[in-house]
């Protein structure tokens, strides 16, 4: 079985590989630290899941979710972040991921999910089915920023973490134009007037860490 470990921090890739060698003893690891290694790698060899940070250097998950799907629909990709299950999991489910798990999992649940996964099933904890059970039978209101599309969730991210309308669209190879007018129809979604009012509901929600927003020295998870 061939595992690829998506994350740019090498304790951490480190660590997952130690948890899953012990589970699955004839592995076969790789590692990839930014969204174009994964990409590259994924393109280039076989594997049998791909383990996806959602917040790497480079282009979000996210997509980088998106493109595997689009090439290989079959290849299971499971998403690990340390943002709560809660506010990313559906729409990640909805993109194609095999499962959603946060950094704080036990091991244990990183083996089933990583089980399940490669067996076509779909990994959800029991904490997020619990979650989605009431939002059917309760009819909870959604929260603004689920309303979004994908490019606009994205945006809101990247906004809040502090980056500016032109590193914003060359990171999405989109024109500054197009990035200016995603914001403003996010905002209008949301009912927000301003990036400091967007910023504020994305640390209210868990969308971004505290030490990723707007002054932020250096990008943590």
């Amino acid at each position: 079985m061939n595992i690829l470990i998506a994350d740019d921090h090498a304790v951490v890739r480190q660590g997952l590989k130690q948890i899953l060698k012990e589970a699955f003893s004839r592995a076969v690891f790789g590692e990839a630290s930014d969204s174009a290694q994964v990409l590259e790698r994924v393109w280039k060899e076989p594997w049998d899941i791909v383990i996806l940070d959602l917040t790497m250097p480079g282009r979000s998950g996210l997509e980088v979710l998106k493109e595997i799907k689009q090439a290989h629909p079959a290849l299971p990709v499971l998403m690990l972040s340390m943002h709560p299950e809660d506010q990313f999991a559906v729409r990640l489910l909805k993109a194609g991921a095999a499962g959603y798990m946060t950094k704080e999992s036990a091991p244990d649940a990183l083996v089933g999910a990583v089980r399940k996964a490669i067996g076509g099933g779909r990994y959800i904890s029991s904490t997020l089915a619990d979650k989605l059970a009431s939002f059917l039978v309760n009819d909870v209101e959604v929260a603004p920023h689920e309303t979004l599309s994908d490019r606009e969730f994205l945006i809101l991210r990247l906004i809040a973490n502090g980056k500016p309308v032109s590193v914003i669209a060359r990171e999405l190879s989109l024109s500054v134009k197009t990035v200016s007018t995603y914001r403003s129809r996010l905002l209008e979604k949301m009912n927000l007037s301003n990036n400091a009012e967007l910023v504020h509901y994305a640390f209210q929600h868990h969308l971004v860490s505290r030490a990723h927003g707007v002054g932020a020295e250096s990008p943590t998870k």
